[in-house]
């Protein structure tokens, strides 16, 4: 797998940092001594077949799950070392998660959606009313904000599931299968759009993905295979 995206303005800085980390479910060894760095900025896809980790990996990063070795740095803490409280807090203000269905609340609008994240964060109406149609205007549905989820295309949710997701200007990004749901023209428009916010904004990425095609925006690739990472491909 060769990379085509270069990466000449990364830092040295790491905004993610894994060391050895293991999990296991019961008795299934699921993760097993991994250890991954991304730098402020890099965008790295992870690749492997079903079952293989990526998810779980991906859990463990965002805070949703703690490995039971090793351990995850996020912009330097130690995740592990953060109450929940402290945990949740991190992870609201500077991970951004995409999924593959969408996740949006169907009971809310596109703008109300993409404006969620900003109501919990206490910010004033003014400013999350200028935030959202900032972003609305980024993701290109200015005139689609008062929509439903059911009066939008998969695309559109998944533009504003992105939209969402960066809100609060997070400083890193893991999306899982964010073009899985999609048909292979859309999908690339979200490849696209993704690729260009995390550039302009400096944001870290890290991609689940089945799809050769999806890594195309990503600086290097690592695979995953039986809860261990091969080694990485890159630019």
């Amino acid at each position: 797998m060769t990379k085509a995206t270069q990466a000449p303005h990364l830092t040295g800085t790491s905004a993610l940092e894994v060391k050895s980390v293991s999990k296991r479910y019961g008795t299934r060894l699921v993760l097993h001594d991994v250890s991954l760095q991304v730098k402020t900025g890099e965008r790295v896809a992870l690749m492997g077949p079903s079952g293989s980790g990526k998810s779980t990996l991906l859990n463990c990063l965002g805070g949703i799950d703690r490995p039971d070795e090793g351990e995850i740095r996020i912009l330097g803490q130690r995740t592990d070392h953060l109450t929940s409280d402290r945990l949740t807090e991190l992870r609201r203000t500077t991970v951004g998660s995409i999924f593959q269905f969408f996740h949006l609340l169907p009971t809310l609008t596109a703008f109300e959606n993409i404006e969620f994240p900003l109501k919990i964060a206490a910010w004033p109406k003014a400013k999350r009313t200028d935030r959202v149609n900032e972003l609305l205007q980024q993701i290109k549905l200015e005139s689609r904000g008062h929509a439903y989820a059911n009066q939008l295309s998969g695309g559109e949710m998944q533009r504003v599931a992105i939209a969402r997701a960066i809100s609060l200007a997070p400083k890193i990004l893991l999306a899982d299968e964010p073009t899985g749901n999609l048909d292979s023209q859309t999908g690339e428009h979200i490849l696209d759009l993704l690729e260009s916010l995390t550039e302009e904004h400096s944001i870290s990425l890290v991609l689940v993905t089945h799809s050769e095609t999806a890594t195309r925006i990503c600086h290097r690739t690592v695979e995953m295979i039986d809860g261990k990472l091969r080694e990485s491909v890159s630019a």
